[in-house]
């Protein structure tokens, strides 16, 4: 392996999901101490939530944060079968979770059909079990309903841009339905807005959000990042 080859790896390997896991205790000790304000469990009843996988959650998240209508939004895992998964566990692969996150919002200002747009508009569909320099089925590509409407709306998006050839290669996007979520460990929620620094954000994170801003930038709220 030349050198150049090498430095390539390298920092692909430092910008992966294998360098998160590893490196996480290190990004934990760097989160700013000053937190956004939580709605608290009563609150969040008053609103609908929604179910979404497509990569890593620390850019998930930090997009549909953003998003007008939605009020809050968790990093977490899904679409395994194992109970109570570790980031540890779920970043090396060892379950069939994948990283998720949980969409609070407001019916009235935001339907279901375009945080749906949202999710397709926002990664890469057409990857199995890969997403930018994340790989393995930990960070594919899944659309989580909860009842029928949900699942026909997926599917007729899924539908009309296959028809409206969007993409140039096949959607391999699942369609499951929902059945748990498991909350992320406190460190990895807002962990976008709260490390800045962090190499993965600067390099991976915030260009993928500049990538959906400039293709929908009128489903942002005001003063979005």
């Amino acid at each position: 392996m030349n050198k150049l080859t090498l430095l390539a790896f390298t920092l692909l390997f430092s910008l992966s999901c294998e360098s998160k896991v590893k490196d996480k205790k290190q990004d934990s000790g760097n989160i700013d101490t000053e937190t956004a304000i939580k709605l608290s469990p009563s609150e969040l009843k008053k609103y609908k939530v929604a179910y979404f996988a497509s990569g890593c959650f620390w850019c998930v998240e930090a997009i549909y944060e953003d998003v007008i209508g939605v009020k809050e939004v968790v990093s977490g895992y899904s679409g395994g079968t194992e109970k109570n998964p570790t980031y540890e566990q779920v970043g090396r692969g060892l379950t069939s979770h994948a990283e998720a996150v949980k969409v609070y919002y407001d019916p009235k200002v935001v339907d279901f059909k375009t945080l749906v747009k949202v999710f397709f508009g926002s990664h890469d569909p057409t990857t199995l079990n890969r997403q930018g320099p994340d790989h393995g089925a930990q960070y594919r590509s899944i659309a989580f309903y909860s009842n029928d409407e949900e699942k026909k709306i997926i599917e007729d998006y899924i539908s009309q841009l296959t028809k409206d050839k969007v993409y140039s290669a096949p959607i391999v996007t699942q369609v499951k339905p929902f059945d748990k979520f498991y909350d992320a460990e406190e460190y990895h929620q807002d962990y976008e807005k709260l490390n800045p620094n962090n190499p993965y954000i600067i390099n991976i994170s915030i260009p993928r959000y500049n990538r959906f801003k400039a293709k929908y930038p009128e489903l942002l709220k005001k003063g979005a990042h």
